[in-house]
């Protein structure tokens, strides 16, 4: 089975892959580093997830680096044994958003809020996962 998390400083949006059907599920709130990476390790374990997909920004832009390199250490303290792949997360909170366009505004901002909307982006993330040519 196939999982996939958009690392944010306060919100960690996760969506999983059944069926060939992308779903997103209830993110995990950051207290901290490693209370959200021990949900996060939890998560994997219960689900018997066999791929971790992490949405990782492209390096291009300038100050990305240090997300980079943020979002990489994180994935070292979750202890996961499957297999780790870094798709590109550009734009995928953008698309997020336009997902949830037709919602309210007090709608948008509660999902901003209680992440939905970063569970919204890791099913972007996992969809450019599945869409990637297969070797």
């Amino acid at each position: 089975m196939i999982a996939c998390c958009d690392v944010g400083l306060k919100k960690i949006g996760l969506a999983i892959c059944l069926n060939n059907i992308v779903l997103p599920l209830d993110p995990i709130l950051r207290k901290n580093r490693n209370q959200a990476s021990l949900e996060l390790r939890d998560f994997l374990t219960k689900k018997g997830i066999k791929t971790l997909v992490v949405g990782l920004p492209s390096g291009g832009t300038p100050g990305y680096e240090d997300t980079r390199s943020r979002i990489k250490h994180f994935i070292t303290l979750v202890e996961f044994a499957g297999e780790i792949v870094f798709v590109n997360e550009d734009y995928s909170s953008l698309e997020a958003f336009e997902e949830i366009s037709h919602m309210r505004r007090k709608s948008k901002i509660q999902a901003q809020k209680n992440g939905k909307l970063d569970s919204i982006a890791a099913c972007k993330i996992l969809q450019r996962f599945l869409e990637l040519p297969k070797e």
